[in-house]
C-alpha cells in the first residue's frame, strides 16, 4: 500500500548536504524533495542496542535531521558482539552518549536528542509526541506493548523489529492505515516461554539484517516512496537465507486500535506481560535461596541435588560446581521428573532465576514440596562466589 509522505520537506539543502547526499539525490524516487523530507524528519529510536545500533547509524547516514535516542543502560563487553555503534573504549559508558558520539561522527548535520531514562508510562507520551516516527529496538514484551499502545493513542507510526538466534522479524504498525502490534500478538507469551537474547543468544550480524530493514521502512515512510510493510510481517531465516511474508490483518476486536477499544489509556505492562507466572511466584515464595546459602550447603556437604535448567550451550560457558544439566524443556514435558531423587533436597538454578522459578512450580505441583531455587541464578553466583568466571 502506497502512503503519502510522513513529513513536509525542509526549506533547502546546503551545498555540503547536496555533496553528502548526492547518491540519494540522483535516485528519481528520492531526489531533492525526498532528501529534504529526511532532513526535516524527527525519528525516535527506542534502544541503542542490537537493533538500535545499525538503525541509528543508517538513519544518521541517510540524513534524518533529528534523531532521538531512548536508552538508560551502559555499555557492557557482551554487547560488542552485535551492538556496533559502541566500541571497546565505550565499556562502562552511557549507551546513549556513546551512540550520540558515533552518530555525530557519521553525520555532524544530525541533531541528536538524548532521553537517558527507562521508557515507562510516566514519560512515553511526552517523549513520543515530539517525533514523527518511532523505530522500536526493544527486547522485552512489556516495553513492546507500551510502545505500541502509546503509538496508537498518539496516532504515530512505528517500525518494529525482533531478533533471536538466527531468526528475525520486521513490520510497520500504523493503526490509521493498518494493524497494530496487538493485532498480530493480542497477548504476551507466558513468562519464561520465549527466551530473551541474553538467554538464547543471537547471531550478531542478524541485528544488521533486521535493523537495515527497519531503516529502509523508515525512509520509505518519511519520503513517501515504495510500499511500506504495513499489514505485512517480514520473516527472515539467516540459516536458510530466506525471507517470507505473512499478511497481518487489522483485528476488528483489537483491544487498542479497533473501533471499540478496551484499552484507552496506558496500562500496567509489567503486570500484563508478567515477570514470571503466578504459579512460579507462588512456588518461589519461601523457597528461594541465595548464592551464599548454596555455597554454605556445599561446604557443609549437605545432601543436595543441584540442577541447572539452562541449555547445554549456556552450561558450557559457565556452570556452578556440582550442577547437573537438565534443560527446562524436559521438565515441561515431564521427562525429567523421573530423574529427581526422593532422598535429596533439590536445588534448581538458571541464568537469573526466571526459568528456575518456572521449573520449581512444576516440581512442587509434582509433589517435590522441599525443592528450592537459586535467586539470581548463575549470574548472582558468579558475582558473589566466583567473580573470576565469565558472565554471558
Amino acid at each position: 500500500m502506497s502512503l503519502p509522505p510522513l513529513v513536509e520537506p525542509a526549506a533547502e539543502l546546503t551545498v555540503d548536504e547536496v555533496r553528502r547526499y548526492s547518491r540519494h539525490l540522483i535516485i528519481p524516487d528520492v531526489g531533492m524533495a525526498g532528501q529534504k523530507r529526511l532532513k526535516n524528519a524527527k525519528v525516535l529510536c527506542v534502544g541503542a542496542g542490537g537493533l538500535g545500533s545499525p538503525a541509528l547509524m543508517y538513519l544518521a547516514a541517510a540524513g534524518v535531521g533529528t534523531l532521538g535516542i531512548v536508552e538508560f543502560d551502559t555499555v557492557d563487553e557482551s554487547n560488542l558482539q552485535r551492538q556496533i555503534i559502541h566500541g571497546h573504549s565505550d565499556i562502562g559508558r552511557s549507551k546513549a552518549e556513546s551512540a550520540r558520539d558515533s552518530v555525530k561522527e557519521i553525520n555532524p548535520y544530525v541533531e541528536v536528542i538524548l532521553h537517558e531514562e527507562r521508557l515507562d508510562n510516566s514519560n512515553v507520551m511526552e517523549i513520543f509526541s515530539g517525533y514523527d516516527l518511532i523505530v522500536d529496538g526493544t527486547d522485552n514484551f512489556a516495553t513492546r506493548y507500551l510502545v505500541n499502545d502509546a503509538a496508537v493513542l498518539l496516532g504515530k507510526p512505528y517500525v518494529w523489529g525482533s531478533i533471536y538466534r538466527f531468526d528475525g522479524q520486521a513490520s510497520v504498525f500504523w493503526a490509521e492505515h493498518g494493524p497494530c502490534y496487538r493485532c498480530l500478538y493480542p497477548e504476551a507469551p507466558p513468562p519464561g516461554m520465549v527466551p530473551s537474547c541474553a538467554e538464547g543468544g543471537v547471531l550478531g550480524v542478524l541485528c544488521a539484517s533486521i535493523g537495515s530493514i527497519q531503516v529502509t521502512e523508515a525512509i520509505k515512510l518519511l519520503a513517501g516512496v515504495g510500499d511500506p510493510l504495513v499489514g505485512r510481517l517480514m520473516i527472515y531465516d539467516a540459516l536458510e537465507m530466506t525471507y517470507r511474508q505473512v499478511k497481518v490483518r487489522k483485528d476488528p476486536n483489537c483491544a487498542v486500535c479497533s473501533e471499540n477499544p478496551t484499552v484507552t489509556e496506558l496500562i500496567d505492562y509489567e503486570a500484563f506481560c508478567g515477570v514470571v507466572s503466578e504459579e512460579a511466584q507462588a512456588a518461589a515464595a519461601g523457597s528461594t535461596i541465595t548464592s551464599k546459602q548454596l555455597k554454605a550447603w556445599q561446604d557443609e556437604n549437605e545432601d543436595i541435588f543441584l540442577v541447572d535448567v539452562r541449555e547445554p550451550n549456556e552450561y558450557e560457558i559457565v556452570s556452578i560446581p556440582g550442577a547437573t544439566l537438565i534443560p527446562k524443556g524436559e521438565f515441561l514435558m515431564g521427562t525429567a521428573l523421573e530423574l529427581m531423587p526422593q532422598d535429596k533436597k533439590i536445588v534448581l538454578h538458571c541464568k537469573t532465576g526466571v526459568r528456575s522459578a518456572e521449573v520449581l512450580a512444576v516440581l512442587k505441583a509434582a509433589g517435590f514440596s522441599d525443592a528450592v531455587h537459586l535467586g539470581g541464578g548463575v549470574v548472582g553466583w558468579v558475582n558473589q562466589i566466583e567473580p573470576e568466571k565469565p558472565i554471558y
